[in-house]
């Protein structure tokens, strides 16, 4: 299945979110290095997890790049997760709402060419249901 203008350009940005979460591992890995943590188990576990992340999402990157379904659907739960990351920089008591409009921008901008990316899917799906069932048996 060829993919679309669209999954290509949600595949980079979903690409580029992964690398983005590899440098937040980086940084962690710093702080610990640094002496800036709190508790080194917990440091260790939050590079760990922080780290699977970032594999995930550039996973997800690689099957949207390829035409793959569950990179898309794991594209836009990630999406939708970092929506909530940035409501969250957003409110509070120590919002911040520059780093939530930075989360948010990149994130609604990726969300939308992954649904579209899901309908150009659909649509060649069922172009090749018909192309199928017009052949002879």
């Amino acid at each position: 299945m060829r993919t679309s203008l669209a999954a290509r350009m949600a595949a980079a940005l979903v690409g580029l979110e992964g690398l983005g979460i590899g440098a937040l591992t980086v940084r962690e890995i710093v702080a610990i290095a640094g002496g800036d943590t709190a508790s080194l188990e917990s440091a260790i576990a939050l590079v760990v997890l922080t780290l699977v992340g970032a594999a995930a999402v550039l996973a997800f990157a690689v099957a949207i790049w390829r035409g793959q379904s569950w990179g898309r659907s794991g594209g836009i739960v990630t999406q939708l997760l970092i929506l909530a990351v940035a409501l969250g920089a957003a409110t509070g008591a120590f919002a911040e709402p520059g780093v939530a409009l930075a989360l948010a921008a990149p994130a609604v901008v990726a969300l939308v060419l992954l649904l579209l990316a899901v309908r150009d899917a659909g649509r060649q799906a069922r172009s090749a249901e018909r192309t199928e069932g017009a052949a002879p048996r």
